[in-house]
């Protein structure tokens, strides 16, 4: 195929380097502008007018800048030359022109999004056709899978994300339902009721878990408790699983158990007896002394992953793989024992603990959210469950899945533009002087998501602009005529997408402060 592209003086060398590589027969027309994105459908075929005919007509597609703003279709009228937009970057246009036999590019929408959102359709299209598939039943007689509720739950299945609802005895009904919800519309396929050590809250329970059953639509809902008491009160009020049965209280559950049939979660522990295991061996015998004990139901072994030098994760993790290698048992990862007693960024100790757990054979990744730097794991965990269940079964690395986690960095670096621009250069300089606006003031944050600016005038509130982007407050804000200096507007729109970008990350947003600091240390 012969492929005209345009593009613009700075991004020149990339798009040319990027084109050489291609099996595509590439033509590159660069105009004389210095940005691509400047670029608009009618002066691309100003330009493309001093192209003989007879050369414009040997090509079989047109690519324009993935960045310009409007609908490039006006090109392929004038010319009848299928046009279409390229990437955003020109570090992807490799991969537009590997594509561009099996993907359909568009006049409106750049060609490096499209490719993400037909790598995730089939990615996500794989995942969904797994586990409609007709052969769950077969699988399920395999000894390392179970059922938890009508949950499959096993090595040969994806990880499922198990998600605690913390001192939940301590919520209100709407406050258990509200703090469920989010839960599974952030991913989780299984909510747990989290009690409170040390304290017999039998009473509550039979309300939680009717609460959650009639609300949850189906996803299992299990306890988290070493409380036998509590444990029979969750059991008869129909819960999916138990967390958790040790050496110390097994005995006194397990014949309900067994009548009901509930699986529950082992720890190689005996804390009636204060008993916690000190090597790797140890972990793995007394699990697999439960293990015999609680032959009768089905189990979900957790061998306890440590947090980083607590004692050692290290050996937490190689007392998962050695159990894994001497029995036919779904493995229990509880992921939120690492994240939440780390000082660092959720995501990606998520994701790496994740593909940890895929390695070893994990079933489950269990997490709370209880501090502010793991908002979000549930939903983390649930991605990258999915991105590790994929590279599982196509045998490859977690890379280029069409799924991914990558959230504050970009997946491929633009290459850097070098080429001088004839301009004289002014070192900025930030003024602190104020000059109140006479059209009034404003108050940002963020409710739920959404940004709402507070007018204010003569220090009242009049009106409160709401919405999802910094862009749909300002144009209200535009329109309605509730600003009138220069300064203010930039200080408005500065802050505006502060505050989306707080929103779309899960963090605190305060007017006038930063969101991130420096790592000067």
């Amino acid at each position: 195929m012969k492929v005209l592209i345009i593009t613009g003086k700075l991004a020149s060398n990339a798009v040319i380097n990027a084109s050489k590589k291609s099996k595509q027969d590439v033509h590159v027309y660069t105009i004389d502008t210095p940005i691509a994105a400047f670029l608009t459908p009618k002066r691309i075929l100003k330009e493309i007018k001093n192209i003989k005919n007879s050369i414009l007509d040997s090509f079989d597609m047109i690519i324009t800048p993935g960045l310009i703003r409007k609908d490039v279709r006006k090109i392929e009228l004038e010319t009848g030359i299928p046009t279409y937009k390229g990437s955003t970057s020109a570090a992807d246009l490799n991969i537009v022109l590997d594509m561009i036999d099996e993907l359909e590019l568009s006049s409106k929408t750049p060609a490096d999004r499209l490719i993400e959102e037909e790598l995730q359709k089939r990615a996500l299209k794989f995942i969904e056709d797994f586990e409609n598939n007709a052969n769950r039943e077969k699988l399920l007689k395999k000894p390392e899978n179970i059922l938890v509720g009508n949950l499959p739950v096993g090595e040969d299945f994806p990880m499922r994300v198990l998600a605690e609802i913390a001192n939940a005895p301590l919520l209100s009904k709407e406050e258990l339902i509200k703090r469920a919800q989010y839960f599974v519309e952030s991913g989780a396929q299984m909510i747990d009721i989290g009690m409170i050590a040390g304290e017999t809250l039998t009473h509550r329970i039979p309300e939680m878990v009717k609460t959650l059953k009639e609300n949850l639509n189906g996803i299992p809902v299990s306890i988290d408790t070493l409380n036998p008491i509590e444990i029979k009160a969750a059991i008869e009020s129909g819960v999916d699983m138990v967390l958790s049965l040790d050496l110390g209280n097994y005995n006194e559950v397990l014949p309900l158990m067994e009548e009901k049939n509930i699986p529950a979660v082992i720890l190689p522990t005996n804390f009636s007896k204060n008993w916690t295991p000190k090597t790797i061996e140890d972990r793995v015998n007394a699990l697999e002394e439960l293990i015999t004990k609680c032959n009768e139901i089905d189990v979900i072994a957790d061998l306890i992953l440590d947090p980083v030098n607590s004692h050692s994760i290290v050996e937490s993790i190689i007392a998962c793989h050695e159990f894994k290698k001497r029995n036919e048992v779904p493995l229990f990862f509880g992921v939120g024992n690492v994240t939440e007693l780390l000082d660092t960024d959720s995501v990606g100790v998520n994701s790496l603990l994740s593909g940890i757990a895929m390695e070893l054979g994990a079933s489950i990744l269990f997490t709370p959210e209880e501090s502010g730097k793991t908002i979000g794991s549930v939903h983390e965990l649930s991605v990258s469950s999915k991105m590790m269940f994929l590279a599982k079964n196509r045998g490859s690395i977690p890379k280029d899945l069409g799924i991914n986690l990558i959230v504050l960095k970009d997946k491929r670096k633009g290459e850097l533009i070098t080429e001088k621009i004839d301009a004289p250069i002014i070192e900025g300089g930030e003024d602190y002087k104020f000059t109140q606006d006479p059209h009034g003031s404003f108050k940002i944050m963020i409710d739920n998501g959404f940004i709402k600016a507070v007018h204010y005038v003569k220090m009242k509130p009049d009106v409160i602009i709401k919405g999802e982007t910094a862009k749909a407050v300002y144009d209200e804000i535009i329109k309605r005529g509730l600003i009138s200096r220069l300064e203010h507007a930039t200080y408005l729109g500065a802050e505006l997408q502060k505050a989306e970008i707080a929103a779309a990350l899960n963090k605190d947003y305060v007017q006038d402060f930063t969101l991130f600091k420096k790592l000067e240390y």
